[in-house]
């Protein structure tokens, strides 16, 4: 998959460093997938939220972090649309965000 931008995690972890690790590794992960379908996400982040067709909430570095990204699987793009701690994402629209 196609990542747009990775400068979204960069500017996260540099205020949040204990959140790099996590990060870095999803970024990796997704990097390698071919995702064609929402349930190839479920099958290796079990622990991800569905929302709709597009959107999906990723629990990061033990739920302390939130990561929300659109997925446009025919293009084999996800872009970031929020990372941030659990206190933000709580003020969000995910479906919109």
């Amino acid at each position: 998959m196609r990542i747009i931008s990775r400068r979204a995690l960069r500017e996260f972890w540099e205020r949040h460093p204990d959140a790099r690790g996590s990060l870095d590794a999803w970024y990796a992960d997704v990097k390698r997938a071919d995702w064609e379908k929402p349930s190839d996400i479920k099958s290796i982040y079990a622990n991800a939220s569905l929302i709709g067709d597009d959107r999906v909430v990723f629990n990061v570095n033990g739920n302390r972090f939130r990561l929300v990204v659109l997925v446009r699987y025919q293009y084999k793009m996800v872009y970031i649309r929020f990372v941030g701690t659990h206190q933000d994402y709580d003020k969000i629209d995910v479906a919109t965000v």
